[in-house]
């Protein structure tokens, strides 16, 4: 079967729809608390920050009963990786030992991605060990500058994230987000590997950037088809530079799709450079 099919969902998350900072937030908050139990009025002070947010402007607002759930879900999907793994380790090294060593099993936490892999995008929830450190410098209320991009299982091209509709953890412990696309309606919505198939968006760049673009770098590229145009990932294999002003670059970039290894000249309009790391 299906590993997705085995994940644990997080169903409350659609209606209304959470934004990405609301649930970062809750996630902190919920570590910060430290297993103490929460009250309807935490629940209530938090729906009525989230409902009169600028962020939350055009959106529906958020109840009571929302967040309510979203803590329950979290909290029940949480236990049920911790007794996942208990059954592992068990299995692995048999009740006894597990009984002498139950005080060195931790609840999995929430962390900034950062701390985990350089090419998950910045603060989507992962599941990582409780000694983590937080980054400094970077609040919950930045995450609505941040932007993503998200490469489709149904063609591989990289398209504009819209927003992050709902997550959830497959049975083999890898996160998974639902996209919506920018320009796209719901039919178009997909369950993706953060870690494979989402990221920073890709920075178009300006005719006097072109020195930037160095051989062998990953470029995300737009490719011209009968079909179709689409963006898709690129290496750069050779630069033609040609002198030029500010407005207007004539450099030939020879790129080569890492999709089907087809090799092109394109000019630096057709060219985005990925955000440093």
């Amino acid at each position: 079967m299906d590993d997705r099919l085995n994940s644990v969902e997080m169903e409350n998350a659609f209606d209304p729809e959470f934004t990405l900072a609301e649930i970062v937030e809750m996630e902190i908050l919920y570590k910060e608390m430290g297993g103490k139990s929460l009250n309807q009025q935490f629940y209530q002070e938090l729906a009525t920050k989230f409902s009169t947010s600028v962020h939350r402007c055009g959106k529906s607002s958020i109840g009571c009963e929302q967040v309510q759930s979203w803590f329950g879900d979290l909290e029940k999907e949480l236990e049920a990786k911790v007794s996942s793994f208990r059954r592992k380790v068990e299995k692995s090294v048999g009740p006894t030992k597990l009984a002498m060593n139950k005080s060195e099993v931790q609840k999995p936490s929430f962390v900034k991605s950062e701390e985990i892999d350089a090419s998950m995008p910045a603060e989507v929830p992962n599941f990582a060990d409780e000694n983590s450190q937080k980054p400094k410098g970077v609040s919950v209320a930045e995450l609505s500058e941040l932007v993503f991009e998200a490469r489709s299982s149904k063609d591989l091209a990289w398209y504009d994230v819209a927003s992050f509709l709902n997550y959830r953890v497959t049975s083999t412990g890898e996160l998974e987000v639902r996209v919506r696309y920018v320009g796209y309606d719901k039919d178009q919505d997909e369950w993706l590997n953060v870690k494979r198939s989402v990221r920073e968006r890709s920075i178009p760049l300006e005719p006097s950037e072109c020195d930037r673009v160095k051989v062998g770098d990953l470029v995300l590229c737009f490719r011209e088809n009968e079909d179709d145009a689409v963006y898709c990932d690129a290496r750069v294999v050779d630069i033609q530079r040609i002198a030029h002003d500010s407005d207007c670059c004539c450099c030939i970039f020879l790129v080569r799709y890492d999709l089907d290894f087809f090799e092109d000249q394109v000019q630096l309009k057709k060219l985005c450079c990925r955000p440093a790391t």
